[in-house]
């Protein structure tokens, strides 16, 4: 037996019936972070996602800007939801505690960059493993999206819920997109490449706004539900 020889045996399954027995079981813990979840967040009302960097240091003009958009939100009535974890997470939950509103926080589980922040209500901070499960709490139980600059877990959140709105997997609600000057290059490939090239049709580009200021992203939240009875997602 050559070197790759040994190199695959050593690294293939040794029991397939065990490999397969051991995703079964990952079924019930899929089950339990659902249940879990659902049974916190059902009750929590009215709610806004805020999205953002894990990065984003203190001292950024973006952590303020999420800081204060958190706060006013509090002021119109609804919960924050955040990420759980530090950069605009905190500042979102921060925010949140300042108003005096629900701040709930979905942590997640990884090797490196994520441990919850202490701004989060202590019944509201929810841990899990995947991610996936953490996405559907994200849109199931918001009102709305208020996403600030972040890498690419913040494009994720972006994108699925804008697909979910797009193929009326779920109602529509607003999302909100702050700081014109990051967002920009995106938008204007989302105009040129998609829209162009007839991926999306331009109705679709209605289902976000951008902005820049904290008044203008309340704002939209706000002018928003004075069209629509606010009722949960679920």
């Amino acid at each position: 037996m050559d070197f790759d020889e040994k190199a695959k045996s050593k690294f293939q399954p040794k029991d397939w019936n065990e490999i397969k027995t051991n995703d079964s079981w990952a079924i019930f813990k899929i089950m339990s972070e659902f249940v879990e979840a659902y049974e916190k967040l059902s009750r929590i009302g009215p709610c806004v996602s805020i999205f953002g960097s894990a990065r984003t240091k203190l001292d950024d003009p973006n952590f303020r800007l999420a800081e204060e958009i958190a706060f006013r939100i509090t002021q119109e009535g609804y919960g924050v939801i955040s990420g759980g974890g530090p950069g605009i997470m905190e500042a979102a939950n921060m925010g949140a505690q300042r108003g005096g509103g629900k701040s709930v926080g979905l942590n997640i589980e990884l090797p490196f960059e994520q441990d919850h922040n202490p701004f989060i209500d202590k019944d509201k901070l929810l841990t899990f493993e995947y991610f996936f499960v953490r996405k559907v709490m994200f849109v199931k139980y918001a009102q709305g999206f208020i996403v600030l600059p972040g890498g690419f877990g913040t494009m994720d959140e972006l994108f699925e819920a804008l697909t979910l709105i797009q193929t009326k997997k779920i109602g529509r609600f607003p999302i909100v997109l702050v700081n014109s000057a990051y967002w920009g290059g995106l938008i204007d490939w989302i105009k040129n490449q998609l829209l162009a090239d007839g991926m999306i049709n331009e109705n679709e580009l209605e289902l976000f706004h951008v902005c820049d200021t904290a008044d203008e992203a309340v704002g939209i939240i706000h002018d928003f539900y004075q069209r629509y009875l606010i009722k949960p997602n679920f």
